[in-house]
Formats: structure tokens, sequence, C-alpha cells
């Protein structure tokens, strides 16, 4: 049975299901789901790039980041969590910087969380040294470190709602082809809302994305010492409740090519939604993490000495030409397509106000 079919099934037995549960169905449901499939996802024959995927170089920043942040922790054994490592690729770059500080290196554990077995085994066939694999944060005794994620939270199944005379909440039912109704939401959308002080005008829809702060709760419970580090597309509440997003933030991805059909290739397709990245801070707060600084991709890039880093790989001697142009299309990538667009939330438990490189240039968050 293909899995339009099973979601049909399960309409008909049990009437409309929130856009939130199609949404988890399409990405999650057990092999015919889209990040469940042994379908290739990312990459030139999949549908669409990460960051790391583009260049090595982001993965490195990143390490840097790391290095420092393990300064901070007085150099004791550090431990990385990452959810979701995709193909492993990230972590990949990661350690091969990291490896150049034996004393971090020899004390370093690599934590990845990844539900899907098909991921797992895409990832085990480029890691070894240093990596472990884990179902939940809380398998993991005493993260003292970095919990990271990179392109995660965009793809929490999510809620919809939209404003009328009271919230209501999107429901997909089907009648000769999925169609949407709408029922009052649920006491937990309208108090996300309130507890964001955010007033929706009538006929704005929108995303919440319970999830997350779920996800964030869970994260700041299991930490005991350390950062978050979450690098994601989305925005503060100011720029993500503006009259211009009033139709919401869901895209799809297929064969690289964005659209808006969420009920079209269903488990074929990536479906994705912007981050609220105040949302994370609030939730972070009220469980213990202190907001670091938040800026985007760019910022965070340049600070790290993205530039410098890459004028010292121009003048090795095993630098090549060839190596150089495709390293400066890379760059312009992550600084200038993806700079704006991607933005970094780092938060802190158990320090002092620590000052981190890459967030030179953090904006206030609002």
């Amino acid at each position: 049975m293909v899995l339009s079919e099973i979601i049909i099934q399960k309409i008909r037995e049990e009437g409309p299901i929130s856009f939130r549960d199609f949404m988890d169905i399409t990405l999650y449901y057990p092999a015919l789901g889209y990040y469940t499939s042994n379908a290739e996802k990312i990459g030139i024959s999949g549908d669409y790039y990460t960051t790391p995927h583009y260049t090595r170089l982001f993965g490195e920043m990143v390490a840097k980041q790391l290095e420092e942040m393990w300064h901070l922790l007085d150099k004791k054994p550090f431990t990385i969590v990452e959810y979701g490592a995709g193909t492993g690729v990230l972590c990949r770059d990661i350690l091969n910087y990291l490896q150049n500080n034996k004393d971090l290196y020899e004390h370093l554990t690599y934590c990845i969380i990844e539900k899907s077995e098909v991921m797992r085994q895409k990832e085990k066939m480029i890691l070894q040294d240093k990596v472990y694999w884990y179902d939940a944060i809380e398998e993991i005794p005493e993260v003292c470190g970095c919990v990271l994620s990179n392109e995660l939270v965009d793809n929490f199944p999510v809620h919809q709602v939209i404003m009328e005379d009271e919230l209501m909440e999107v429901f997909v039912d089907y009648l000769d082809g999925f169609i949407e109704v709408l029922k009052p939401a649920s006491t937990a959308l309208k108090n996300y809302l309130e507890e964001l002080n955010v007033k929706l005008p009538k006929g704005f829809r929108t995303e919440i994305n319970l999830q997350a702060t779920e996800w964030i709760t869970t994260v700041a419970n299991a930490l005991q010492k350390g950062f978050v580090l979450t690098i994601d597309y989305g925005y503060s509440s100011a720029e993500f409740y503006q009259p211009k997003r009033s139709q919401g933030s869901i895209v799809c991805y297929y064969k690289h090519e964005i659209n808006d059909k969420v009920y079209s290739n269903i488990g074929k397709q990536d479906i994705t939604a912007h981050v609220n990245f105040s949302a994370l801070n609030q939730w972070g707060t009220k469980n213990g993490l202190t907001c670091t600084g938040f800026t985007n991709q760019a910022n965070f890039l340049r600070t790290l000495g993205l530039v410098h880093y890459l004028r010292a790989m121009e003048e090795s001697r095993d630098y090549n030409a060839a190596e150089k142009q495709k390293n400066l299309q890379f760059v312009s990538t992550l600084m200038l397509d993806m700079g704006s667009k991607f933005k970094i939330l780092v938060q802190h438990k158990g320090l002092q106000r620590p000052l981190l490189s890459g967030l030179q240039l953090a904006y206030k968050f609002v």
C-alpha cells in the first residue's frame, strides 16, 4: 500500500487528522516516509543540499567554534551530541579538524542521535572513530560539551493555525482529494502564542512547532554544562509574524525544486517549516539555558575567520588552482546565498557570560 492510501484509510476510519499528523506521517512513517525510505535525499541525486555538502570549510569553522567552547569548559572531557547527522558529512569534517588538537581529541566523545535506520547506516559508512549512536539524548551519560543540530528543527512536524474570530487549527480531510478543514485550536496552541506575546491579525496563517519546544526542553534538561548550537533557517518572532509571511513558511523540496504542494508526492518530497528561534530561546530559558547569542550564518563564519582561513589554505603548497576556484564558489554560497537565510542560535548552561568568536556580530534577540 502506498503512503497516500494509508493516510486516506486513516482519515476514513478516524476522521480528519491535524496537519501536524499528516506531516509526521509523510516524513516519518516506517519504511514509507520521506526520511525513513531508502530513496536518496541529499546531493545531486536527491532533493536538496545541506550546507556541509558544499564544502568541508563549513564543518571546519563549526569545529573551530567547538574547540573554543572546549577551552571555555576548562579543557575537560568534551562531548558533542549531534541530532540528525544526515549522511555524516558534518561530523566527518568536524572530527578531521579536531584531530589536530590532540588534547581535545583524546578526550572527545561524539554522539549521534539518529532515529532513522536508513540514515544511520549511511552515517556508519563514513564514520568510525570516536562516534557512537543513540536513540535519545537521555541515554548519554554526563553531557558536558555541546549539543549540535544542523537543519533539524525545520523538519519537525508542525501544527498550522489560522486566526479567524478565534484561533483555528488546520486539519486534513479527504473528498476526491485531500482538503483542509478548520477546527478550534487546542489550549496548547493558544498558550504557545501567549507565551511569545504574539497576537495574530485576522486571516493570518502560520505554523506552531510544539515539538521544537519539547526538544529544547529535553536538551536543556540533559545538558549538564556547556552549549547548545542550533543552525537552521528561520526568524525571530519579530520577523516570523510580519504581514509578508501571513500565509506561513512551509515549503517542499522535490528533485531540487521548491514548491508549496504539500499534498503531492506524498512520502517522496521533503516538507519543511521555518524555525521560530524566539520559541527555542523562550523555552530554553524556562528550562535553565541562557542565550549566548543569535546571528546569521554569514556573520558566524566571518567572525570565525573563514576568509583568513581560506587565504591560509591558498598559501599552502598543496593548494591548487582548481581547488581554489571551487572553494571561492562555495564560500560565496555560504556567505551570500545562504548567509542571511540561515541563523545560528547558541545557548549555554553552567557558565558565566561566555564570549564566543562566532557571535561577535550577534544581534539583539527579539
